[in-house]
């Protein structure tokens, strides 16, 4: 019998194997992707202090574009790099959690910088 591979485990997989890479820190802090079928959230990380500084998804109050789409991702990049200018962040590390950089990873990482952050 002819399994079908589990394409979360070799993300998670890939994840990791990048996570060993790349670091956030105060100054510096990682954006990270997660994108589900319906949704996509951004996080900015500090991974020195292990807190999440600042957040954006697509599933919040008063979100405006269509939540699965390109469109909508990079509303998402845009909502990010504006609440971390108000935290005074203009410099981060892009995670793309294993995923492609293509679609709406991609749209959500013009968004960003867009916005103003630098990656």
């Amino acid at each position: 019998m002819v399994r079908k591979a589990d394409s979360n485990k070799a993300r998670l997989k890939r994840h990791t194997r990048v996570r060993g890479k790349i670091s956030g820190t105060a100054a510096c802090p990682r954006l990270n992707v997660f994108r589900s079928n319906s949704n996509i959230y951004a996080q900015l990380i500090d991974d020195v202090r292990g807190v999440t500084l600042a957040a954006a998804a697509s599933n919040e109050k008063g979100f405006d574009a269509a939540p699965g789409n390109k469109e909508g991702a990079r509303k998402v990049g845009q909502m990010i790099a504006a609440r971390a200018a108000e935290k005074g962040i203009t410099e981060v590390v892009f995670d793309r959690g294993g995923y492609l950089y293509h679609g709406r990873v991609k749209e959500l990482a013009e968004g960003a910088r867009e916005g103003g952050l630098k990656f």
